[in-house]
């Protein structure tokens, strides 16, 4: 019966790398199909440390049904070894090894993150646009104050062109994440954290909330649409035509939780970005007191 086991254990652990194979070839999985250099970098270093982790993965598992098999109870032909797990050799390959890869491992993250630094801007030959990101309850505003316009849950930017995010929260922390362009990085309120990434593709990437921020969580995702300089400069001057405008009447009514369709906002308002951060700063501001008790009731 023991026999039989260790057998369905091997049918098993195939057919399940059989599933995971062919799951893998039809769908398309976003960290692992980037559009820009970021994504490209981070898919790689993935790639890498699972490959290194797999020389010491591989051989476990590999060693693991030999003993089982080799001196199972059935086999009277194993010699008897009470000396075996004292010898150097086999101490120094299962030490070493595994302390080889993780010397290889530091070098590599020591470099990729210096290289991979979302605070570190990137060089290009084209200059780079700020875009002011803004994670409320539960939609996206992004203000792009060199252009004077503002989108919600649609983020519209110039293929090969660096995007330097500038990210807040007037609302509970969430966090900021377009898998094919690159990782996330977290939005709080009364904080400015930052990313740089670059699309060196066209076409549309999914943006997501990549943090659990209450019941519209699930709603909470965005298109990010890579498109040439001559698009991009066309739809901000269709954008500065919308009849929408970004005042502060209209954003304390856009704050307020609930869902969102895309929208675009002309003309808004002159350092709204600054305004939405200073609301937590000081000492009597009310605003994380009135998100804390917003947030018990979520």
């Amino acid at each position: 019966m023991k026999k039989y086991l260790l057998w369905i254990s091997v049918f098993v652990a195939i057919v399940a790398a059989l599933i995971a194979a062919v799951f893998m070839h039809r769908h398309s999985i976003a960290v692992l199909n980037p559009h820009g250099s970021i994504g490209h970098k981070e898919r790689n270093l993935m790639l890498f440390a699972s490959m290194l982790g797999l020389f010491v993965v591989i051989p476990v598992f590999i060693m693991t049904f030999t003993i089982v098999w080799r001196y199972r109870e059935g086999n009277k032909t194993a010699k008897y070894r009470p000396d075996f797990e004292a010898d150097n050799r086999f101490e120094a390959l299962w030490w070493g090894f595994p302390c080889l890869i993780i010397l290889i491992l530091s070098v590599v993250t020591w470099n990729s993150s210096h290289e991979l630094d979302p605070y570190r801007p990137l060089v290009s030959k084209n200059p780079p646009i700020t875009i002011q990101a803004v994670a409320l309850q539960w939609k996206w505003l992004f203000i792009y104050p060199e252009q004077h316009i503002a989108t919600v849950n649609y983020l519209k930017i110039p293929v090969d062109t660096p995007v330097n995010f500038q990210i807040t929260a007037d609302a509970p922390m969430n966090s900021l994440w377009i898998p094919r362009l690159g990782g996330q990085v977290y939005a709080m309120a009364g904080m400015k954290t930052q990313l740089h990434l670059i699309a060196d593709q066209m076409g549309n990437f999914e943006g997501v909330s990549a943090n659990l921020s209450g019941r519209g969580f699930a709603d909470m995702h965005f298109i990010t649409q890579s498109v040439t300089n001559a698009d991009f400069n066309n739809w901000v001057k269709l954008a500065k035509g919308s009849p929408n405008h970004l005042t502060t009447t209209a954003y304390n009514q856009l704050s307020k939780p609930g869902t969102m369709h895309p929208a675009t906002y002309a003309a808004s308002q002159a350092g709204l970005y600054d305004t939405i951060m200073m609301k937590y700063m000081g000492p009597n501001n009310t605003a994380m007191q009135n998100m804390s008790m917003n947030t018990s009731t979520l």
